[in-house]
């Protein structure tokens, strides 16, 4: 099995949300669609920038955990390093 650590964002790119998922296409569905309450629907966090896959679930956790100790720079920069635009990466899962 596969877990994701995935960074979501709203339209202005502003705001940061950090989770983890053993299925990415069904949380980034959840996200999109607002059913889940919560941070990322109380601050529209529908724009997945950002996912890395793990097969240990307590690799992907410590990860999590990891990235949410960063600043945001640390965290933008991560981000465009891979996704240099900050699309959304949702639309092709």
């Amino acid at each position: 099995m596969s877990y994701w650590v995935y960074i979501m964002t709203n339209a202005y790119k502003y705001v940061l949300y950090i989770g983890v998922t053993n299925d990415l296409a069904r949380r980034y569905q959840e996200h999109k669609n607002g059913s889940l309450e919560g941070f990322t629907k109380k601050y529209n966090c529908h724009y997945l920038v950002y996912y890395e896959e793990y097969q240990m679930i307590n690799d992907a956790l410590a990860r999590e955990k990891q990235l949410k100790k960063w600043s945001r720079e640390k965290k933008y920069a991560l981000i465009r390093r891979l996704n240099p635009n900050m699309e959304d990466l949702g639309v092709y899962l």
